[in-house]
């Protein structure tokens, strides 16, 4: 097994490869909103008429399932969601070996914390008329420093292990790709 660190490069690319599942889950429940908003509007209202119910919405059609694609992947046999696996890159504790589910629930949790935390702002930008509070802008830098602290630890971390790595105790690394099949 591969003691070097996955390059930036590689990871970026790994997860663009993901985004193109959610961004194929997140067709589908536009879709979806679209079809409840023509259908069912008094449904519609229920769910996204306030900032907090928007919110809990959101969280649990967006949010979870996505988070549950990487942990479980992530704690799977593999130790790589499909864009991971297509990168050749394996999440692995510290001595190598592969995530219990509960690192890999932690460790999603902390990477998707910015992703959520700018949702809840966005709602609560949407209801919060002309003068928003102050409070939201400090959320969205904090969004933006916790993104930025991600990528400086990959940069500057030997092991180019982002702040969700190094706080959940997991690295990212690169894995052999399999000898090419021989043709006859």
């Amino acid at each position: 097994m591969s003691r070097e660190p996955a390059g930036l490069v590689r990871r970026v690319a790994a997860f663009a490869l993901d985004y193109i599942l959610i961004a194929a889950y997140l067709v589908v429940l536009v879709s979806v909103g679209i079809l409840v908003r023509s259908a069912a509007p008094d449904v519609a209202d229920t769910l996204f008429g306030s900032a907090l119910t928007g919110e809990l919405t959101g969280f649990l059609a967006l949010t979870l399932p996505i988070s549950l694609y990487f942990a479980l992947c992530e704690a799977s046999p593999a130790s790589a969601t499909w864009g991971k696996r297509r990168m050749h890159l394996r999440v692995v504790t510290a001595a190598g070996e592969r995530l219990s589910l509960g690192r890999s629930v932690l460790r999603t949790a902390l990477k998707f914390v910015p992703w959520e935390l700018t949702h809840a702002l966005i709602w609560r930008f949407a209801f919060a008329g002309e003068n928003p509070p102050a409070y939201l802008d400090v959320g969205l830098i904090l969004v933006w420093v916790l993104i930025g602290g991600n990528l400086a630890a990959v940069l500057v971390d030997r092991q180019r292990r982002s702040l969700y790595d190094l706080l959940s105790g997991r690295r990212l690394i690169p894995f052999p790709q399999p000898a090419p099949s021989p043709t006859f």
